[in-house]
């Protein structure tokens, strides 16, 4: 086989970009009849046919250049330069279309992404670059959309649309308005408006949200959605506004409401959120016809990549939530491509399609032997087996963290209005594996007029830190349920203005992490005593490191290990604590410009009374 795979890759090289279907009909056809012969021929493998819900037994698959010229019987286009594969007893499946994700989740960028999910049989994803856009705005997108161009991987881009996420809540990096949306969406490889997370814009008619989706239906694109709890009334006035599908489903009530609205329902199956339990009973229990249902990731952080993999263990886990094997692909490839647009090209094993094919082991395990992308085998035993050159990025990219001066332990103490004792106030409880928070109001002390963290009680400090525009501004709070007895953990990685985040026990140690990730450009850190005892570097954008995914878990490890020595055993604490600064997300945050209430939309004094 390795001399197969290296014949195939001899010819990529020649390759110098995809073909468009209109420029190759006359040779995929002369291909398929033999008049030209194959470049590639799979051949003998069991086809899981998703366009008819069929397994096929002993079909051959020919491949011209990057696309598909015929399935069914492919000898007479074999000639002395075919390479041919055989596949006896294997699967033959389409490549998995992850319909919703954000590579910045994973840590690692576009390119170091795709040689993390192309073994897992990922050959194409539609992603929601918003963290980075959050930053560095419509250049952050640009940025993420070149850097793809060249890649096995397709990478389809939607436009942020909640830039940021709550104004005047927060000081973002950059904002994105009705009119950068109408210029992004004539972008090569932008396929449609990203989630709508202002749900509440939606339905009380805001003229930004409305003239970002007005701009999108102009343009013929999709409108992707975001309307977490929404049922009934309200979620037919949200998808009235023809936004047409969501990944918030977390119940099987929000998955049945969606689809009988017409809803594409995106079922996540991520790192700190995994729904398909429970959201996929709208088909294997409700019976509802299944083929407006797809499988997503959202968030998948490094560890979970590694030790899990991509959409591959998505597809695995509806299948052993009892959905039929070849429905699971379907969700996972087909139904994706119908609604984006793209299934002219993408999405299933047919004549003229691109030859994006995975070979499997085993159909109900999804166990992914070989990974065809673009009539090339670019991945085999879970290995790549083609080299993607690094991409270089720009200073202002790895400059990002910009504070007014470094911070100080007396920046970050919170003065009481008594010398000792001591006082009430409101606190963020967070809730393991939750997105929400709770709104609390703890008794804390106060020693020489200082308000304290309190380790009986499993309150820290949390302060959020200005890193965009230098204003010094700098929220400062409490936060119950981490568990920490010293120290300090900080991150650049914030959901969703990134701003630098900080949670700890102690001044010294916090001021001393938040200086820290200043100085590397971003990235996660651990103090103990001013030392630093874990550190993830992410100096792209402050979001994303450049190197390859073993190594980023390798530090992330180690930063896991650091938490635990600070007294954390929460499971996926990165992020929970990211989500700390969302103003968008129940019932109480932090921002750089205090604490929010998120039920009421308001601001709230840290002292209570």
């Amino acid at each position: 086989m390795t001399s197969q795979f290296e014949e195939i890759n001899v010819f990529k090289k020649l390759l110098v970009k995809r073909t468009r279907l209109e420029d190759v009909t006359k040779l995929l056809v002369d291909t398929a009849m033999g008049r030209e012969k194959a470049d590639l021929v799979i051949r003998g493998g069991n086809l899981v046919n998703v366009s008819s819900g069929e397994l096929l037994e002993n079909m051959d698959v020919a491949i011209k250049r990057d696309r598909i010229a015929l399935v069914g019987r492919a000898g007479h286009t074999i000639g002395n330069k075919t390479t041919v594969m055989e596949a006896t007893g294997k699967y033959l499946v389409p490549g998995f279309l992850d319909g919703h994700v954000h590579i910045e989740s994973s840590m690692i960028t576009v390119t170091q992404f795709a040689r993390a999910v192309l073994p897992h049989g990922t050959t194409s994803v539609f992603i929601d670059p918003h963290e980075i856009a959050n930053v560095l705005g419509l250049e952050g997108v640009r940025l993420m959309l070149d850097e793809a161009k060249g890649l096995p991987l397709k990478v389809f881009v939607c436009i942020p649309s909640c830039v940021p996420a709550a104004p005047g809540f927060e000081t973002a990096g950059a904002e994105i308005t009705p009119a950068d949306v109408e210029e992004a969406l004539r972008w090569e490889g932008v396929i449609g408006l990203g989630e709508m997370m202002n749900y509440p814009g939606v339905l009380h008619g805001d003229e930004k949200v409305h003239g970002e989706i007005q701009a999108a239906l102009r343009a013929n694109k999709v409108v992707e959605g975001h309307s977490n709890g929404l049922l009934d009334m309200e979620l037919a006035a949200y998808a009235a506004a023809g936004i047409t599908s969501c990944h918030e489903s977390t119940r099987k009530i929000d998955g049945i409401q969606r689809l009988r609205l017409g809803l594409y329902t995106m079922i996540r199956e991520g790192s700190a959120w995994r729904d398909v339990a429970e959201v996929i009973k709208c088909v294997t229990e409700q019976r509802l016809d299944p083929r407006h249902v797809i499988l997503v990731t959202d968030d998948r952080h490094p560890e979970t990549l590694m030790t899990r993999g991509h959409l591959n263990d998505v597809v695995r886990r509806a299948i052993e939530e009892g959905v039929d094997p070849i429905t699971a692909v379907q969700m996972a490839t087909l139904n994706t491509a119908e609604h984006y647009g793209v299934s002219r090209d993408i999405g299933s094993i047919a004549p003229s399609k691109s030859a994006d094919i995975l070979i499997l082991n085993n159909l109900s395990g999804v166990s992914v032997d070989t990974v065809i992308a673009d009539g090339v085998v670019v991945a085999n035993q879970g290995r790549m087996l083609i080299d993607l050159a690094p991409p270089q990025h720009p200073d202002l990219v790895r400059r990002s963290i910009h504070l007014k001066r470094p911070i100080t332990a007396g920046d970050l103490s919170i003065k009481a209005p008594t010398r000792n004792g001591t006082v009430m106030v409101h606190v963020i409880g967070v809730v393991e594996a939750k997105v929400v928070t709770r709104h609390l109001q703890e008794e804390l002390p106060v020693k020489d007029g200082v308000v304290q963290p309190s380790i009986a009680k499993d309150i820290a400090k949390v302060a959020a830190v200005e890193r965009h525009k230098q204003t010094g501004n700098i929220g400062l709070g409490f936060v119950s349920g981490f568990g920490f007895k010293e120290g300090a953990v900080a991150s650049s990685v914030a959901h969703d203005s990134h701003n630098l985040l900080v949670v700890g026990m102690n001044d010294h140690d916090m001021a001393f992490a938040i200086n820290k990730l200043a100085e590397v450009g971003g990235g996660m850190t651990a103090v103990k005593n001013g030392e630093v005892i874990g550190l993830v570097v992410l100096p792209i954008a402050g979001l994303m490191s450049d190197e390859p995914l073993e190594k980023v878990c390798e530090h992330v490890e180690k930063l896991q290990n650091a938490w635990v020595e600070l007294g954390c055993t929460m499971a996926s604490p990165f992020m929970t604590m990211s989500l700390l600064a969302l103003p968008v997300l129940p019932e109480l945050r932090i921002t750089d410009k205090g604490l929010v209430d998120t039920q009421r939309f308001r601001f709230v004094k840290l002292m209570v009374g």
